[in-house]
């Protein structure tokens, strides 16, 4: 068992929750350093020291420091997994890697930003960025037809790094109700053991 884990993060980030739940879902035990992010904290030389890019999350795993989220979701099932959430098969391992693309691609320029304009009122074109959601939807519905998760029937950080935003892209005015697949899918995600969600916001389309 590794020793405690720290994660520097912000609760309403959903990068931060990707690593959170990877470390949840490998029960990990983790101590969340909160990073105030509204009073500049990110941009303290401290922080800046562990990420010269001033962004959550980090993860400090006995000295060794990382930062990226996708990055993190790597080296923790590389380090703890046993042979979970990251196939060994060189096939699946690359069809993972795609997906981990996708997230910092199309899923970063769709739901994330999307949900950004409503949460912060970043200066990003919400129409466009609800549209590459849709797009993005549309692909997740085909590729989940017939299979439980985003390689296959066994969950991987593919679908950790997926959930997040998919998950909270209401929050940004991306419905999901055309979306039976992504929605079983969003599901089976929530019903595995040692599951944690992110805090909720009450924008976009989710009201309640």
């Amino acid at each position: 068992m590794s020793n405690t884990i720290k994660l520097y993060h912000h609760p309403l980030s959903g990068h931060s929750h990707r690593v959170e739940l990877i470390l949840s879902l490998l029960g990990l035990p983790t101590e969340l350093v909160f990073v105030d992010m509204l009073n500049g904290a990110h941009k303290h030389p401290d922080f800046l020291n562990m990420n010269s890019f001033g962004q959550v999350p980090v993860i400090d795993d006995g000295g060794v420091v990382l930062s990226d989220s996708n990055a993190i979701l790597v080296y923790l099932t590389t380090k703890y997994g046993k042979g979970r959430f990251l196939p060994s098969d060189a096939a699946d391992r690359a069809r993972v890697q795609r997906w981990l693309s996708v997230a910092a691609g199309q899923m970063n320029n769709g739901p994330a930003t999307a949900r950004q304009i409503t949460l912060r009122g970043a200066n990003h074109d919400a129409e466009d960025a609800i549209a590459r959601s849709h797009a993005l939807l549309k692909v997740m519905e085909h590729d989940l037809d017939g299979q439980m998760y985003l390689v296959g029937d066994q969950p991987t950080i593919a679908d950790v790094a997926g959930y997040t935003y998919i998950a909270h892209a209401p929050e940004g005015n991306v419905s999901l109700v055309d979306y039976l697949n992504v929605r079983s899918w969003l599901a089976r995600i929530e019903a595995l053991p040692g599951f944690v969600p992110m805090q909720r916001t009450l924008i976009g389309l989710q009201t309640a």
